[in-house]
């Protein structure tokens, strides 16, 4: 069996909304567990998500869970769901989805080592970093 490495994102209530905004970005197949599907009886929690993992259609994976009641979550600027890769219509197309409300920190722009790359913080909190590689 092959080990993946996943983003697995924390929010704080809005889960849903956001896996499927990603969803709309991404596409692919989105599968949601509340916790109220695991037998969560606390009104307060059961139609929030447990678990949700988006598929996407080039079969990269995110993940994402609202915060349970006894944590917290805590924004930083240590982690960064970062798209790179040489598809520069599908990427480009991917950036554009993804500033819809969001806070754009660097354009999308060609850097001096060649690539097209942009970061934004997305509207549910997330950073994120685009790079589309140019031909060498």
């Amino acid at each position: 069996m092959t080990a993946r490495l996943n983003p697995y994102l924390m929010f704080n209530g809005d889960a849903r909304e956001a896996l499927e905004f990603y969803r709309s970005v991404l596409g692919g197949e989105l599968v949601i567990n509340t916790f109220g599907d695991v037998g969560t009886p606390d009104a307060g929690i059961k139609d929030k998500v447990m678990h949700g993992q988006l598929t996407a259609a080039d079969g990269n994976t995110l993940m994402g869970s609202d915060c349970p009641p006894g944590m917290e979550i805590q924004q930083g600027n240590s982690m960064t769901v970062s798209l790179s890769g040489d598809t520069s219509d599908g990427l480009r197309e991917i950036w554009e989805k993804l500033t819809d409300g969001a806070t754009i920190t660097m354009p999308l722009e060609k850097q001096m080592w060649g690539d097209e790359f942009g970061q934004l913080i997305d509207r549910y909190g997330v950073p994120w970093m685009v790079n589309i590689a140019q031909p060498q």
